[in-house]
């Protein structure tokens, strides 16, 4: 089998608001695990609890999410304003 080249460079990464996105599925897996709680005796007999607990983990996970993105930005904005403080003037 050929080993597989791309035809075309990749396109740069797009920024937007990643704090927020991530801060928005985090709540919204919470919500989601919140709202199936009072069923988790249906989810019990029909063999559905994995859904509570996918939930769960999502937002979990989530919360690692919020604080990497956090730092990340945070890191993104130290590196502009120290690029800004050693750039000459012209």
């Amino acid at each position: 089998m050929a080993k597989w080249t791309p035809k075309h460079e990749a396109p740069e990464p797009l920024e937007g608001p990643v704090v927020g996105t991530v801060t928005g599925g985090t709540i919204l897996w919470f919500v989601l695990f919140v709202a199936q709680l009072p069923f988790y005796g249906w989810y019990d007999e029909h063999g559905h609890t994995w859904w509570l607990w996918t939930c769960l983990a999502g937002g979990g996970l989530g919360l690692i999410g919020i604080w990497y993105v956090r730092r990340r930005d945070a890191a993104i904005k130290r590196a502009a304003v120290a690029g800004e403080r050693t750039t000459p003037a012209p």
